[in-house]
Order: structure tokens, then C-alpha cells, then sequence
């Protein structure tokens, strides 16, 4: 049993309680948290180990990306070319070891930063749960499925049965296969019914990405006569028991009220949407309504960089934008969204996302000694919270637990070394980007062909 303590304590729990000279008691789980003088009374027989000028606070939940090697590669393009040029003709090449290697230098990445759970959409998720179990970090993994013959390059429902057969439960629970969707127009009808068979049967999640585009509500318009939720209500999705729906930019109030009403999470990713101009979400009226909103970072080719700590601030700075009012985007409301309203909108709020007796031991310890955290005051002055959202970067981040083991100790990742990480990136990516250019040489027809556009 260990006690760590810190100045600040960063419960995150229902009253926002920050602790001074606070601790946390744990024994793989959190025991108890409270002040360290009366913690080592209760437990003296406890190891006490001591961050000096640090905030120890709830591991950050990344409630949406995509495993991936293309960061800065598919620039400056409108959404649908940039699925149509470089995304789809990537997952036509993409090949198991590298879908593998990707995940290991994402979640490596995200991990240094604080990030602890991650929602990861992705290929030959395999690979990415080898890379989780070692690492040390919760995935819930989403395969990228295509039940429909014009996208018969992705995931298929077998193999996403076969990922939840495979690794449902396993490492302690961190490992956590959902059925994923791509998109509700990738899916034909008796998919739909099928998918939501698996969920039901598994006791597991559904992920997809929902209203992201203008022209995704369009062509769902064009198929169902509905916009986009009350189409998945239709199928039936919305009666399971964890949906988490990703980026959500374009929502009416009716569908607010109905996701509200039926307990759909959402994955807000800032950056994302503002980088392939996609728009921005409309978070304060979904919060508003009761909605259990997360952040997510996307894939690291529409972000890059998988540092939710920055995601936080544009978080904050979009939300204020949107609503032309500069007290939206509430610091404290955001900081939710990254631990605690994130782990409700996966369906883990009893287990993760705060500091609080009984929860996972998902812990990491940020730096309060820099110059972006400086002046660092208390009493009615108190900014700790928005030198958090808004001051704060990934890099100062120097320890991460998870479920109660050390992921990450002096900036270093305790589980991998991430120099060989990147080299072996570095190989499959040059040989991934081959194949891919190769293939779009022999298909340029077919790709010129797709009159799906965001025109």
C-alpha cells in the first residue's frame, strides 16, 4: 500500500474538490484520498511517496481516435478527398504489422502526455491490444467495419466478433472490443441488425462516427429520409447500452433532446473538425441538455499530435467562439469532458475518469513548477483549473499511473522504449506510403470515379 501525495489533489469528482496538500491511498485500487497528514495517520504503515510542485489528478480519457502513421502527410484537403485520396486507398494497403507498430506509437504517445484510456477505431486491432496489454493503458477497441459491397476494404463484422471472442476481459479488463461502424452509409440494413445482435449478445459498446459532415447528413437524408440520430434510432441503435457517437457537429435540437433522453455519448474533437473544416459542435447545448460529453483527439493525420491536454484548451477556446460568449467553455466543464464526462460517455463512470475511493488507480502527475503554470495561486485567486485547460501541455506531464501500475516514470515509458518505437514507424511507414501511391497508380480511374463531396 502507497500513499501519494502532492499540493494539489485533483478529485474530479461531483463537487469539483480540489484537496491541498493532498493524497491518495492506493493498493491497485484507490483506497481512500484526503489530506496527507491524516491520510498517514489512518495507514502508517504506507510507503509515501511525494511529488514535490506537481498536481496528481485523474488519468485523461481520449473518448475518440484512430491508431495511424500519415501525420503530416494528407494536408490541406477538403474531408471527402482526403478519405478519397489518401485514407480509403490506405486501409486497401494497410497490412497487419503496421496497423500493430501504429497503435504502439500512439498510445506510447498519448500515455506520455497523461492519457490513460483511449477509444481507438482502427485495423487488425489484434495488434493494438498486444500494444495495449504491454503498455499498460485501457483500450476500447473499435474496428473500422464496412458491411456494404462499395466498402469492402475495411474491418468485417467476423472479425470484429472474432477481436471480442478474443480479448473481451482480458489484461485485468483494460482490453475492451466494442462493435465499430465506420459510418451508418458503410452499413447495409441487415448489418445494422446484426451489429446491434453483437452488442446486445457481448454486453459491449457501439461506436461510429455521426454528423460530422454536412454531406454525411445529406446522404443519410438521401437514404433514410432522416437526419442522422433519429436514422440510428430508427435501426434500433439508440436502445443498446453504450453508444458512443464521434464528433456530432451537425445536430439539431431535436437530436440533442433524443441522445440526451436515450444516454449517447459523444466524442467532441476539437481539432479535428476545425483542421478538415468540418464545423464546430455545438458542446454548451449538449451539456446543457444532460449529454455525457468526451474529448477525443482523432487520428493523429487529422490532429497531429494526440496531446489532450492542448485538446482541452481548443476545446474550450471553440466552444466560446461558437457561442460568441466568452463564459462558455467553462474550465471546469472541460476538464470534465476529459476525465470524468468522458468516462460516462464510455460507460465506465464507476470505474475511472476521478479520484475517489473504490475507483481504478488511473493517476498521473503534472508539473506546476513551469512558466506556464506560474502565477499558480490559492484562495479566491485559485487557476489551478485554467493553467490546466489552457496554460498546460502534454510534455509536462511526469508520471502516469494506470490500474494501479506505473506506465510512465520521468517522462520515460516504463513498458517500451519509445526510440524504437519510432524507428520501426519510420520502416513501415516509407513502405506503407509505397504500396499506397502504387495502388492508386493502378486505380486512378476508380478513385477519379467517387462523386461523393462536401461541395
Amino acid at each position: 500500500m502507497k500513499i501519494y501525495s502532492a499540493p494539489f489533489v485533483l478529485t474530479m469528482n461531483e463537487s469539483n474538490e480540489v484537496i491541498e496538500s493532498g493524497g491518495i491511498v492506493v493498493d491497485q485500487n484507490i483506497i481512500d484520498v484526503g489530506s496527507t497528514d491524516s491520510l498517514k495517520q489512518h495507514y502508517p504503515d504506507a510507503e509515501i511517496i511525494s511529488f514535490d510542485n506537481h498536481v496528481l489528478m485523474p488519468g485523461l480519457i481520449n473518448t475518440h481516435m484512430h491508431s495511424g502513421f500519415l501525420r503530416g502527410t494528407a494536408e490541406g484537403l477538403k474531408l471527402w478527398d482526403w478519405l478519397r485520396l489518401f485514407i480509403d486507398p490506405m486501409h486497401r494497403v494497410l497490412q497487419p504489422k503496421d496497423a500493430e507498430i501504429a497503435s504502439w506509437l500512439c498510445y506510447g504517445e498519448g500515455i506520455l502526455s497523461g492519457t490513460t484510456t483511449f477509444v481507438d477505431m482502427w485495423r487488425f486491432l489484434d495488434g493494438s491490444a498486444r500494444a495495449a496489454e504491454q503498455l499498460g493503458n485501457r483500450a476500447v477497441l473499435v474496428p473500422y467495419v464496412g458491411e456494404h459491397p462499395d466498402y469492402n476494404y475495411f474491418e468485417t463484422l467476423d472479425t470484429n466478433e472474432a477481436l471480442i471472442d478474443n480479448w473481451l476481459g482480458k489484461a485485468n479488463g483494460r482490453i475492451m472490443p466494442w462493435v465499430g461502424m465506420e459510418h451508418l452509409f458503410y452499413f447495409t440494413e441487415d448489418a445494422c441488425k446484426r451489429a446491434i445482435d453483437m452488442a446486445n449478445r457481448y454486453r459491449v459498446g457501439l461506436h461510429t462516427h455521426v454528423g460530422e459532415s454536412q454531406a454525411e447528413v445529406r446522404e443519410i437524408a438521401q437514404r433514410y429520409g432522416l437526419r442522422p440520430v433519429h436514422a440510428m434510432d430508427k435501426l434500433g441503435f439508440l436502445d443498446l447500452d453504450t453508444v458512443l457517437f464521434a464528433h456530432c457537429v451537425w445536430l439539431d435540437e431535436a437530436e440533442i433532446s433524443l441522445m440526451a433522453n436515450r444516454s449517447i455519448g459523444v466524442a467532441h474533437n476539437p481539432t479535428s473538425n476545425l483542421k478538415l473544416a468540418s464545423g464546430i459542435a455545438p458542446v454548451t447545448r449538449m451539456l446543457k441538455a444532460g449529454v455525457h460529453v468526451g474529448i477525443g483527439c482523432d487520428g493523429e493525420k487529422e490532429n497531429n499530435n494526440l496531446d489532450l491536454f492542448e485538446e482541452m484548451k481548443f476545446a474550450g477556446l471553440v466552444a466560446k467562439h461558437r457561442e460568441t460568449d466568452a463564459t462558455a467553455g467553462d474550465a471546469w466543464d472541460v476538464l470534465r469532458m476529459a476525465t470524468i464526462d468522458g468516462s460516462r460517455a464510455i460507460g465506465l463512470g464507476d470505474e475511472i475518469g476521478s479520484i475517489e475511493a473504490g475507483k481504478k488507480a488511473d493517476i498521473i502527475a503534472v508539473r506546476t513548477d513551469t512558466p506556464r503554470t506560474t502565477p499558480l495561486m490559492k484562495g479566491d485567486l485559485f487557476n489551478l483549473h485554467y493553467n490546466l485547460v489552457y496554460a498546460v501541455q502534454g510534455g509536462d506531464v511526469d508520471w502516469v499511473m494506470c490500474d494501479g501500475n506505473e506506465l510512465v516514470r520521468d517522462k520515460k515509458l516504463t513498458n517500451a522504449n519509445m526510440d524504437d518505437i519510432r524507428h520501426e514507424v519510420q520502416n513501415c511507414a516509407e513502405q506503407l506510403f509505397e504500396r499506397r501511391a502504387d495502388w492508386l497508380n493502378r486505380n486512378q480511374q476508380e478513385v477519379d470515379n467517387v462523386q461523393f463531396s462536401d461541395d
